[in-house]
């Protein structure tokens, strides 16, 4: 029988598996769920800034029945908050949050800090990849990196940003290579603390707020750049998560180099793959059902995400602190189900 870590990879890199995966891998795509803090003794915000809490909540929902991989971090602040945005760490039942934007214009993207992996949270989630990854070697760690328009209009006023991408494109390019060049080098530091999967998840970065020129310009290079950089250190497959429905990019998803496109509950399964060839395709259980909806429901729409195509079973986006678990361990069952 096939260890998650193994499956995930052939999985991954399009080769037969026993029956698909079903993971949710961090960073922006949030597995923990505020009973799991209760089972771990690991709770929000604390476990943002413990290595040791990060771990033992990350390895909790594989533990007791949920995702079969270990992820972290829970939040897409950490790089924000390392090139200069200050930070509210959240609650119990709610995310870090960036409270204030270090610059007010792309042309000031000199100003901004580089992403150092020895200090702050990025030193913690490196640390709870080394614990992780010496728990149980077969549970894939998953790195996972804020995307690099996620990022940018994390550092600026985003409707200042999105504005600026057309009225000042040389600084604009700045900008995007500057994060991008702080991306690989936090994916890196993850992928050599012992990661062996790479998640980039990139919410602000949609076809519907971009549209094609614009996903083609500012979305496609950079995250290629990532990818590509990192790909040979990512020896479990890559993956790219963009929000929004995908209908207007279709032809951009096909130029992206990652392993695996993860989508949103909105976007339908079987349009995806009439129309991105030659990626793995990961999604889509809607997190508004998880957290709202009877188990028995969650395995319908999990059901359905295979038959129509995705190879590994995911949530559609960051999951809700207070869905159940026993709707997580639904999705899973599901997925065990299909051999």
């Amino acid at each position: 029988m096939l260890t998650p870590e193994k499956r995930l990879k052939l999985a991954l890199h399009g080769e037969t598996v026993d029956r698909p995966p079903c993971i949710c891998p961090g960073g922006m795509m949030n597995m923990i769920v505020e009973e799991l803090m209760d089972l771990t003794g690991s709770p929000w915000p604390e476990a943002h800034s413990d290595p040791h809490l990060m771990a033992d909540l990350a390895a909790g929902i594989y533990t007791h029945g949920g995702f079969e991989n270990y992820g972290v971090p829970f939040c897409m602040t950490v790089e924000a908050e390392a090139m200069g945005a200050p930070v509210f760490m959240g609650t119990k039942t709610n995310e870090p949050r960036v409270t204030a934007y270090p610059i007010n214009s792309v042309s000031q993207w000199r100003e901004l800090n580089n992403i150092d992996v020895t200090t702050g949270r990025a030193k913690v989630v490196l640390d709870a990849i080394t614990l992780l990854k010496d728990r149980n070697s077969d549970v894939p760690v998953l790195a996972n990196l804020t995307g690099p328009v996620s990022l940018a209009s994390s550092l600026m006023e985003p409707v200042m940003y999105y504005k600026e991408l057309h009225k000042n494109p040389r600084d604009a390019h700045g900008i995007m290579a500057h994060v991008t060049q702080n991306l690989i080098t936090f994916g890196r530091a993850q992928l050599d603390a012992g990661a062996t999967v790479l998640t980039i998840s990139d919410p602000s970065g949609t076809g519907e707020i971009l549209g094609p020129k614009m996903f083609r310009q500012y979305a496609v290079p950079y995250l290629n750049q990532i990818v590509d950089a990192l790909k040979a250190s990512a020896t479990g497959g890559t993956i790219i998560h963009i929000c929004g429905r995908l209908k207007s990019i279709y032809p951009e998803l096909n130029m992206l180099t990652s392993d695996a496109i993860s989508f949103d509950a909105i976007t339908d399964v079987k349009q995806v793959a009439e129309n991105v060839l030659g990626k793995v395709l990961m999604g889509n259980v809607s997190t508004f059902a998880l957290e709202n909806s009877p188990p028995e429901k969650i395995k319908r729409l999990a059901k359905n995400c295979i038959n129509n195509g995705v190879k590994i079973l995911s949530p559609a986006c960051g999951i809700g602190p207070r869905t159940q678990l026993q709707n997580i361990q639904a999705m899973v069952e599901t997925a065990k189900d299909c051999r």
